[in-house]
Protein backbone atom coordinates (compact mmCIF):
# COMPACT_ATOMS: atom_id res chain seq x y z
CA UNK A 1 0.00 0.00 0.00
CA UNK A 2 2.71 2.22 1.00
CA UNK A 3 4.72 1.63 -2.46
CA UNK A 4 1.43 2.51 -3.80
CA UNK A 5 0.81 5.79 -2.31
CA UNK A 6 4.59 6.62 -3.13
CA UNK A 7 4.06 5.66 -6.80
CA UNK A 8 0.80 7.76 -6.93
CA UNK A 9 2.45 11.20 -5.53
CA UNK A 10 5.60 10.57 -7.36
CA UNK A 11 3.24 10.95 -10.66
CA UNK A 12 1.48 14.08 -9.20
CA UNK A 13 4.83 15.90 -8.63
CA UNK A 14 5.86 15.05 -11.86
CA UNK A 15 2.97 15.96 -13.63
CA UNK A 16 2.63 19.16 -11.39
CA UNK A 17 6.72 19.46 -12.93
CA UNK A 18 5.45 19.32 -16.67
CA UNK A 19 2.23 21.34 -16.20
CA UNK A 20 4.65 24.46 -14.71
CA UNK A 21 7.74 23.88 -17.09
CA UNK A 22 4.98 24.20 -19.99
CA UNK A 23 5.11 27.43 -22.05
CA UNK A 24 1.88 29.84 -22.01
CA UNK A 25 1.14 31.36 -25.05
CA UNK A 26 1.10 35.29 -25.42
CA UNK A 27 -1.57 36.82 -26.75
CA UNK A 28 -1.18 37.99 -30.12
CA UNK A 29 -2.07 41.47 -31.05
CA UNK A 30 -4.91 40.55 -33.16
CA UNK A 31 -6.81 38.25 -30.29
CA UNK A 32 -5.89 41.78 -27.85
CA UNK A 33 -7.34 44.03 -30.69
CA UNK A 34 -10.49 46.09 -30.65
CA UNK A 35 -11.98 47.62 -33.84
CA UNK A 36 -14.61 50.51 -34.00
CA UNK A 37 -16.25 51.78 -36.40
CA UNK A 38 -15.92 55.32 -36.50
CA UNK A 39 -18.27 58.83 -37.90
CA UNK A 40 -16.84 58.24 -41.43
CA UNK A 41 -17.31 54.43 -41.88
CA UNK A 42 -13.63 53.62 -41.59
CA UNK A 43 -12.20 50.54 -38.82
CA UNK A 44 -10.01 51.86 -36.75
CA UNK A 45 -8.28 49.02 -34.80
CA UNK A 46 -6.22 49.86 -31.42
CA UNK A 47 -3.99 46.61 -30.55
CA UNK A 48 -4.54 48.72 -26.59
CA UNK A 49 -5.83 51.10 -24.66
CA UNK A 50 -4.12 54.39 -26.16
CA UNK A 51 -1.96 56.23 -23.32
CA UNK A 52 -0.93 59.04 -25.40
CA UNK A 53 -3.90 60.85 -27.46
CA UNK A 54 -4.21 63.60 -29.19
CA UNK A 55 -7.52 65.68 -29.39
CA UNK A 56 -8.44 67.88 -32.06
CA UNK A 57 -11.97 69.23 -30.73
CA UNK A 58 -12.80 71.39 -27.71
CA UNK A 59 -15.73 68.69 -27.23
CA UNK A 60 -13.24 65.70 -27.64
CA UNK A 61 -10.85 67.66 -25.06
CA UNK A 62 -13.84 68.16 -22.89
CA UNK A 63 -15.00 64.31 -22.89
CA UNK A 64 -11.55 62.72 -22.35
CA UNK A 65 -11.22 64.83 -19.18
CA UNK A 66 -14.65 64.36 -18.05
CA UNK A 67 -14.45 60.43 -18.21
CA UNK A 68 -11.24 60.45 -16.48
CA UNK A 69 -8.71 60.08 -19.46
CA UNK A 70 -7.30 63.97 -19.10
CA UNK A 71 -4.08 62.01 -18.07
CA UNK A 72 -3.85 60.27 -21.40
CA UNK A 73 -3.95 63.78 -23.77
CA UNK A 74 -0.80 65.02 -24.76
CA UNK A 75 -1.68 67.78 -27.41
CA UNK A 76 -4.79 69.27 -28.31
CA UNK A 77 -6.15 71.59 -30.82
CA UNK A 78 -5.93 75.65 -30.84
CA UNK A 79 -9.63 75.93 -29.28
CA UNK A 80 -9.74 73.67 -26.51
CA UNK A 81 -9.15 75.99 -23.33
CA UNK A 82 -11.24 73.69 -20.92
CA UNK A 83 -10.63 72.47 -18.73
CA UNK A 84 -7.77 74.50 -17.34
CA UNK A 85 -5.01 71.69 -17.17
CA UNK A 86 -5.87 71.30 -21.52
CA UNK A 87 -4.22 74.33 -21.74
CA UNK A 88 -0.97 73.55 -20.45
CA UNK A 89 -0.70 70.95 -23.16
CA UNK A 90 0.76 71.31 -26.44
CA UNK A 91 -1.32 72.54 -29.44
CA UNK A 92 -1.40 71.12 -32.79
CA UNK A 93 -3.45 73.52 -35.33
CA UNK A 94 -6.86 74.47 -35.70
CA UNK A 95 -8.97 75.96 -38.33
CA UNK A 96 -5.54 77.37 -40.08
CA UNK A 97 -4.89 73.49 -40.46
CA UNK A 98 -2.95 70.74 -38.32
CA UNK A 99 0.94 70.55 -37.65
CA UNK A 100 0.90 66.58 -39.29
CA UNK A 101 4.56 66.37 -39.05
CA UNK A 102 3.98 67.92 -34.96
CA UNK A 103 1.59 64.92 -34.38
CA UNK A 104 3.67 62.17 -35.77
CA UNK A 105 6.52 63.40 -33.84
CA UNK A 106 4.53 62.98 -30.68
CA UNK A 107 3.39 59.36 -31.33
CA UNK A 108 0.59 59.23 -30.34
CA UNK A 109 -1.40 56.21 -29.47
CA UNK A 110 -4.56 57.51 -31.08
CA UNK A 111 -6.04 61.24 -32.76
CA UNK A 112 -9.69 61.62 -31.43
CA UNK A 113 -11.29 64.12 -34.17
CA UNK A 114 -14.71 65.63 -34.80
CA UNK A 115 -16.80 66.99 -36.92
CA UNK A 116 -14.78 70.18 -37.53
CA UNK A 117 -12.12 68.17 -39.34
CA UNK A 118 -12.52 67.31 -43.06
CA UNK A 119 -12.38 63.72 -44.11
CA UNK A 120 -9.43 65.43 -46.01
CA UNK A 121 -7.84 66.37 -42.79
CA UNK A 122 -8.54 62.95 -41.56
CA UNK A 123 -6.99 61.11 -44.98
CA UNK A 124 -4.03 63.45 -44.67
CA UNK A 125 -3.72 62.09 -40.73
CA UNK A 126 -4.13 58.05 -41.65
CA UNK A 127 -1.74 58.75 -44.70
CA UNK A 128 1.35 60.10 -42.16
CA UNK A 129 0.67 56.46 -40.31
CA UNK A 130 -1.66 57.97 -37.14
CA UNK A 131 -4.58 56.08 -35.80
CA UNK A 132 -7.25 58.26 -36.35
CA UNK A 133 -10.87 58.24 -34.87
CA UNK A 134 -13.59 60.70 -35.87
CA UNK A 135 -16.22 61.26 -33.33
CA UNK A 136 -20.32 62.56 -35.17
CA UNK A 137 -21.51 64.73 -33.59
CA UNK A 138 -24.73 64.16 -31.04
CA UNK A 139 -28.07 65.63 -32.23
CA UNK A 140 -29.91 65.10 -29.09
CA UNK A 141 -29.03 63.99 -25.30
CA UNK A 142 -29.11 60.69 -26.26
CA UNK A 143 -26.19 60.94 -28.93
CA UNK A 144 -24.04 62.12 -26.42
CA UNK A 145 -24.37 59.65 -24.07
CA UNK A 146 -23.23 57.63 -26.45
CA UNK A 147 -20.34 59.47 -27.46
CA UNK A 148 -19.19 59.42 -23.76
CA UNK A 149 -19.93 55.74 -23.76
CA UNK A 150 -18.03 55.41 -26.72
CA UNK A 151 -15.08 57.70 -26.07
CA UNK A 152 -15.00 55.85 -22.57
CA UNK A 153 -14.16 52.57 -24.34
CA UNK A 154 -11.94 54.44 -26.70
CA UNK A 155 -9.89 55.31 -23.67
CA UNK A 156 -9.87 52.73 -21.03
CA UNK A 157 -12.58 54.40 -19.08
CA UNK A 158 -15.86 52.67 -19.38
CA UNK A 159 -16.66 52.60 -15.89
CA UNK A 160 -16.56 55.99 -15.20
CA UNK A 161 -18.11 57.21 -18.33
CA UNK A 162 -20.99 54.87 -17.43
CA UNK A 163 -20.74 56.95 -13.65
CA UNK A 164 -20.80 60.61 -15.45
CA UNK A 165 -23.55 59.74 -17.84
CA UNK A 166 -26.11 58.53 -14.80
CA UNK A 167 -25.17 61.74 -13.17
CA UNK A 168 -25.99 63.66 -16.76
CA UNK A 169 -29.16 61.71 -16.79
CA UNK A 170 -30.65 62.89 -13.78
CA UNK A 171 -29.45 66.51 -14.28
CA UNK A 172 -31.47 66.28 -17.47
CA UNK A 173 -34.71 64.59 -15.94
CA UNK A 174 -34.78 67.23 -13.09
CA UNK A 175 -34.47 70.05 -15.84
CA UNK A 176 -37.36 68.33 -18.07
CA UNK A 177 -39.58 67.82 -14.98
CA UNK A 178 -39.41 71.01 -12.94
CA UNK A 179 -39.78 72.99 -17.26
CA UNK A 180 -43.32 70.59 -17.34
CA UNK A 181 -44.49 72.55 -14.12
CA UNK A 182 -43.92 76.15 -16.37
CA UNK A 183 -46.71 78.35 -17.06
CA UNK A 184 -45.72 80.01 -19.39
CA UNK A 185 -43.53 79.55 -22.44
CA UNK A 186 -41.37 82.40 -23.47
CA UNK A 187 -40.28 82.97 -26.86
CA UNK A 188 -35.96 83.30 -27.56
CA UNK A 189 -33.83 84.79 -29.84
CA UNK A 190 -30.54 83.36 -30.10
CA UNK A 191 -27.70 85.38 -31.45
CA UNK A 192 -24.79 84.36 -32.72
CA UNK A 193 -23.23 86.92 -35.32
CA UNK A 194 -24.79 90.68 -35.38
CA UNK A 195 -22.08 91.78 -38.13
CA UNK A 196 -24.81 92.71 -40.25
CA UNK A 197 -27.76 93.96 -37.48
CA UNK A 198 -30.53 93.98 -40.43
CA UNK A 199 -29.77 90.25 -40.34
CA UNK A 200 -28.29 88.48 -37.39
CA UNK A 201 -27.27 84.90 -37.45
CA UNK A 202 -29.04 82.59 -35.52
CA UNK A 203 -29.80 79.06 -34.69
CA UNK A 204 -32.40 77.55 -36.45
CA UNK A 205 -34.42 73.42 -36.24
CA UNK A 206 -32.18 70.73 -35.46
CA UNK A 207 -29.61 72.32 -33.14
CA UNK A 208 -28.81 71.81 -30.05
CA UNK A 209 -29.55 75.29 -29.18
CA UNK A 210 -33.29 74.99 -30.49
CA UNK A 211 -33.75 71.61 -28.21
CA UNK A 212 -32.01 73.09 -25.04
CA UNK A 213 -34.37 76.23 -25.61
CA UNK A 214 -37.43 73.60 -26.10
CA UNK A 215 -36.51 71.15 -22.92
CA UNK A 216 -35.52 74.40 -20.99
CA UNK A 217 -39.16 75.21 -21.44
CA UNK A 218 -38.50 78.11 -24.25
CA UNK A 219 -39.80 78.18 -27.91
CA UNK A 220 -36.69 79.35 -30.05
CA UNK A 221 -38.04 82.18 -33.07
CA UNK A 222 -34.96 80.25 -35.10
CA UNK A 223 -37.24 77.38 -34.94
CA UNK A 224 -39.14 78.74 -37.92
CA UNK A 225 -36.29 79.00 -40.10
CA UNK A 226 -35.19 76.60 -43.20
CA UNK A 227 -31.49 76.01 -41.63
CA UNK A 228 -29.48 74.97 -38.62
CA UNK A 229 -27.98 77.84 -39.26
CA UNK A 230 -29.72 81.17 -40.73
CA UNK A 231 -30.09 84.19 -40.95
CA UNK A 232 -33.25 85.95 -39.78
CA UNK A 233 -34.30 89.56 -41.57
CA UNK A 234 -34.98 92.37 -38.76
CA UNK A 235 -38.90 92.48 -40.35
CA UNK A 236 -39.29 88.85 -39.03
CA UNK A 237 -37.65 89.81 -35.75
CA UNK A 238 -39.64 92.33 -35.14
CA UNK A 239 -42.59 90.04 -35.57
CA UNK A 240 -41.60 87.62 -33.37
CA UNK A 241 -40.56 90.10 -30.89
CA UNK A 242 -38.95 87.39 -28.15
CA UNK A 243 -39.44 87.81 -24.96
CA UNK A 244 -35.53 87.36 -24.19
CA UNK A 245 -32.59 88.07 -26.67
CA UNK A 246 -29.45 85.55 -25.45
CA UNK A 247 -25.92 86.57 -26.82
CA UNK A 248 -24.14 83.76 -28.05
CA UNK A 249 -21.89 86.19 -29.17
CA UNK A 250 -21.21 87.77 -26.07
CA UNK A 251 -17.87 85.91 -25.62
CA UNK A 252 -16.83 88.54 -29.31
CA UNK A 253 -17.46 91.39 -26.95
CA UNK A 254 -21.55 91.74 -27.81
CA UNK A 255 -23.49 93.47 -24.80
CA UNK A 256 -26.77 94.44 -24.49
CA UNK A 257 -26.64 98.19 -24.82
CA UNK A 258 -24.75 97.57 -28.29
CA UNK A 259 -27.93 95.41 -28.76
CA UNK A 260 -30.30 98.36 -27.64
CA UNK A 261 -28.48 101.01 -29.60
CA UNK A 262 -29.55 99.35 -33.32
CA UNK A 263 -31.52 101.09 -34.98
CA UNK A 264 -35.20 99.70 -34.56
CA UNK A 265 -34.04 97.20 -31.98
CA UNK A 266 -35.60 99.97 -28.73
CA UNK A 267 -38.88 98.80 -30.09
CA UNK A 268 -38.38 94.81 -29.03
CA UNK A 269 -39.70 93.87 -25.54
CA UNK A 270 -36.66 91.98 -24.68
CA UNK A 271 -35.21 95.33 -25.14
CA UNK A 272 -37.64 96.85 -23.51
CA UNK A 273 -37.74 94.43 -20.37
CA UNK A 274 -34.31 94.22 -20.13
CA UNK A 275 -33.70 90.46 -21.24
CA UNK A 276 -30.89 90.78 -23.48
CA UNK A 277 -28.62 88.46 -21.86
CA UNK A 278 -25.16 87.52 -22.57
CA UNK A 279 -24.52 83.76 -22.89
CA UNK A 280 -21.62 81.41 -22.73
CA UNK A 281 -21.84 80.19 -26.08
CA UNK A 282 -19.46 76.93 -25.21
CA UNK A 283 -22.26 75.46 -23.43
CA UNK A 284 -24.74 75.02 -26.66
CA UNK A 285 -22.09 74.86 -29.44
CA UNK A 286 -19.76 72.35 -27.94
CA UNK A 287 -21.48 68.50 -28.40
CA UNK A 288 -20.07 67.55 -24.32
CA UNK A 289 -20.72 66.84 -21.07
CA UNK A 290 -21.57 70.78 -20.39
CA UNK A 291 -24.47 70.89 -22.64
CA UNK A 292 -25.98 69.74 -19.50
CA UNK A 293 -24.42 73.02 -17.45
CA UNK A 294 -26.36 75.03 -20.85
CA UNK A 295 -29.48 73.34 -20.48
CA UNK A 296 -29.74 73.77 -16.57
CA UNK A 297 -28.35 77.69 -17.31
CA UNK A 298 -31.23 78.35 -19.88
CA UNK A 299 -34.14 76.68 -16.92
CA UNK A 300 -32.24 79.23 -14.53
CA UNK A 301 -33.21 82.16 -17.45
CA UNK A 302 -36.75 81.24 -18.34
CA UNK A 303 -38.04 79.78 -15.10
CA UNK A 304 -36.24 80.87 -12.12
CA UNK A 305 -38.93 80.56 -9.72
CA UNK A 306 -38.50 76.48 -10.83
CA UNK A 307 -34.86 75.83 -10.02
CA UNK A 308 -34.29 74.56 -6.17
Amino acid sequence: MKSYWKMFLGLMIFALFLAACAPTAAPTPESAAQVFTDGLGRSVQLTSTPQRIISLAPSNTEILFAVGAGAQVIARDDLSDTPAAAQALPSVGGFSGYNVEQMVALKPDLVLAAEINTPEQVKAMEDAGLTVYYLSNPTDFEGLYANLTLVGKLSGHESEAATLNESLKARVQAVTKAAAQAKETPSVFYELDSTDPAKPWTSGPGTFVDLIIRMAGGRNVGAELDAEWAQISQEALMVADPDYILMGDAMWGMTAEQVAARPGWDGLKAVQTQKVLPFDDNLVSRPGPRLVDGLEAMLKIFHPELVK
